[in-house]
């Protein structure tokens, strides 16, 4: 930050919170882009690549060890170009130079630290450096004195390094096209492998760290449905039970934190993302309707209602991320001492809040502190105190807004203010599950006026705009695209809105234009090569959906809602395309595996023709009081049913025949319409 002595360097144009960070550092820093290529071609100097964003916690610490040290300052800016990246904003560089240093090192992560020839290429590179040699760590300056000499010495053994990794790299995003799609096997083996990495007693996945991986939960769900498996509901209940009582969970404020450090959700890494946060509040809405225990819907709630108090801009439009850390250090914000409640509730209240959130002198966090966790559930907390249920549940309310008071009078983590087009689709998606599973209209009107902000303030002159800050800029990339299809379809499944289907339509097309592969089928990320080396073309499922998973889940649900078989074919040549590597690792691709399984199997449309939404509520009640993957609904009614005629063949010839008609079709075929909601019912079941 700004010491006052520095003068800025070209960061201080750009809009990214992360670039601006390393504004006021003595590095020459570039931005990405045609001006630090030039400046390496036309002096032979190899780039030093710096990749990282806002929340991220060793970001902020080599930028203040290394960036704003002097002798490093120097040395990059004698012997490199150095170049700062957001992988927020330009996750297809992020993505490629991560391959490479994975490939290179075995590991990567962020602040990712790469060194490229003057053409792009990577050929040596790491994630943290301390600035000096440090345990068994070499330091950023000996790294730099390294490259540097090698660099003049010896370019051509560098050169022909840089060469190898590309063709290596190359081969990475090339798939050999299977001529069959692939089987319903898949899903079940699917299952099978995540079952043997489901830790039984903590629920999650795999040991430390443990991530929450939403996709795999909603793979598990949909299974659960589709197979009447219980052992898969039991793994979720388990996953989504432990989590929310864990540290993981912002007990206070609503929301998740990125992930475990441990296996029991106690200790998180504490920033929290609009994307997981999104997905998870979907899941836990999916599973209250699965087992129609309150409790998730509660859990749900309280991450939708923190995401719109907290994320939200007044304009429509969720914030990207919450910093990690605060002045007083990671964590600071949300931990607390025995002596802090009592100080803040009184020693009454503050022995309740103790033992709700199992608060102890010596604390579960460093330095005497106490990360919050809700071991039980609030019915059990109440026998114990020997108190109602509703009586704790208010004294918890009283605690809650007591101790949050006095949490805003600490200095706050800073919020990545930035409006990402790819998650505010997730999270218009969750705000839709949302308002299905409670009926609460708030979530409704949210995920309306995102949608609005987006389609008015991102969707310019035929193309869809990945960042929103003081406007909008870099072109979409695939998951922007899909992920606010994916949201449109979801609008308007809630809301019977033409417009919604018909920009969905729109954006779809462009989404096959700009990023399907003619030859082998599935989409590219980008529209052109990536570092003038490649396109890159990608399945894997990790915390969020991949791009070509959404598209698949979008182009599969627009056929369903405008009868359009062509997207169909979209989404079986995209399975042949990663047929070989769905089949070599299927838990990497649950995402996709998810969508294959509503490919197989047997998917429902229901089409409600009445004169009024308002006589359709009954009939949507219904639907929405369970989780049915692969449903789509249509609401036709006066108001909408000449305009949805353009978009969708499922209007025409389906006559009222009473003040509601419903239309059941599945596997192609259609039953006789029925006029009341008790044959309704009865159909369905």
């Amino acid at each position: 930050m700004s010491d006052g002595m520095h003068k800025p360097n070209r960061l201080i144009n750009e809009r990214s919170p992360y670039l601006l960070q390393h504004a006021y550092n003595p590095v020459d820093w570039y931005p990405w882009g045609e001006e630090a290529l030039r400046k390496a071609k036309e002096e032979n100097k190899p780039i030093f690549l710096s990749i990282g964003y806002s929340s991220c916690h060793w970001c902020h610490v080599m930028e203040k060890e290394s960036f704003e040290d002097e002798k490093i300052a120097e040395l990059l800016n004698t012997y490199f170009v150095p170049v700062k990246v957001d992988r927020e904003e330009r996750p297809d560089i992020d993505e490629f130079y991560m391959k490479a240093v994975i490939m290179m090192t075995g590991h990567g992560g962020w602040p990712l630290t790469i060194f490229l020839t003057p053409d792009l290429k990577p050929f040596f590179g790491g994630t943290y450096f301390p600035p000096r040699r440090r345990g068994g760590l070499r330091g950023l300056d000996e790294i730099l004195r390294g490259v540097a000499e090698l660099w003049r010495k010896d370019p051509k053994q560098i050169m022909e390094a840089a060469e190898q990794n590309v063709s290596l790299l190359k081969s990475f995003y090339t798939t050999e096209k299977s001529v069959s799609t692939p089987s319903y096997n898949l899903v079940v083996t699917a299952f099978d492998i995540l079952a043997t990495s489901f830790d039984s007693l903590y629920g999650g996945f795999g040991g430390a760290p443990k991530f929450p991986m939403p996709v795999y939960l909603d793979f598990l769900q949909v299974y659960s449905v589709l197979e009447k498996e219980s052992a898969a509901v039991r793994m979720v209940s388990t996953t989504l039970e432990n989590m929310a009582r864990g540290g993981l969970r912002d007990h206070l404020g609503g929301g998740f934190f990125r992930y475990s450090t441990d296996r029991v959700w106690l200790v998180p890494h504490f920033e929290k993302m609009l994307y997981d946060n999104a997905l998870l509040a979907r899941v836990y809405m999916q599973h209250h309707l699965i087992t129609g225990d309150s409790f998730y819907r509660e859990v749900g709630e309280s991450t939708l209602d923190w995401l719109m108090n907290e994320m939200m801009a007044p304009s429509g439009g969720f914030f990207s991320a919450v910093d990690a850390d605060s002045a007083e250090g990671e964590g600071a914000y949300y931990v607390w001492r025995l002596s802090e409640l009592e100080q803040i509730l009184g020693p009454e209240l503050a022995k309740i809040a103790a033992k709700i959130f199992a608060v102890t002198d010596t604390g579960n966090f460093e330095h005497g502190k106490n990360i919050l966790t809700m071991r039980k559930r609030t019915a059990d907390l109440a026998a114990e105190l020997g108190v109602e249920e509703t009586t704790l549940k208010q004294m918890l309310e009283e605690i809650r807004s007591k101790l949050l008071d006095a949490r805003r009078e600490r200095p706050a983590p800073a919020v990545d203010d930035k409006i990402i087009a790819a998650w505010n689709g997730l999270a218009v998606s969750a705000l839709c599950t949302g308002y299905r599973a409670t009926g609460e209209k708030r979530y409704l009107d949210a995920a309306v006026k995102t949608m609005d902000f987006i389609i008015s303030n991102m969707w310019l002159d035929n193309t869809l705009h990945r960042i929103y800050k003081n406007g909008a800029f870099i072109n979409g990339f695939l998951d922007d695209y899909a992920a606010v299809v994916n949201a449109l379809l979801d609008v308007f499944e809630v809301s019977f809105e033409p417009r919604y289907l018909a920009v969905a339509v729109d954006i779809a097309d462009k989404m096959v234009e700009l990023f399907w592969d003619n030859v082998d089928g599935g989409f590219y990320y980008t529209v052109e090569d990536v570092a003038e080396v490649t396109r890159i073309k990608d399945a894997y499922d990790g915390a969020i959906p991949s791009g070509n998973t959404l598209a698949a889940a979008a182009l599969l649900k627009l056929s369903e809602l405008t009868g359009e078989t062509k997207y169909l074919q979209y989404v079986e040549e995209t399975f042949k395309c990663f047929a070989s590597r769905l089949e070599a690792a299927p838990a990497e691709h649950t995402g996709l595996i998810t969508v294959l399984a509503g490919f197989h199997k047997s998917r429902m449309g229901v089409v409600l023709v009445t004169e009024s939404l308002q006589d359709a509520q009954p009939y949507l009640a219904h639907l929405y009081r369970e989780f049915k993957p692969f449903r789509s609904v249509v609401v036709v009614h006066n108001g909408n049913r000449e305009m949805l005629q353009k978009y969708t063949s499922l209007v025409a010839d389906k006559p009222a025949k009473g003040p509601v008609t419903a239309y059941v079709c599945e596997n192609y075929s259609c039953r006789m319409p029925v006029t009341s909601l008790e044959e309704f019912v009865k159909l369905l079941s």
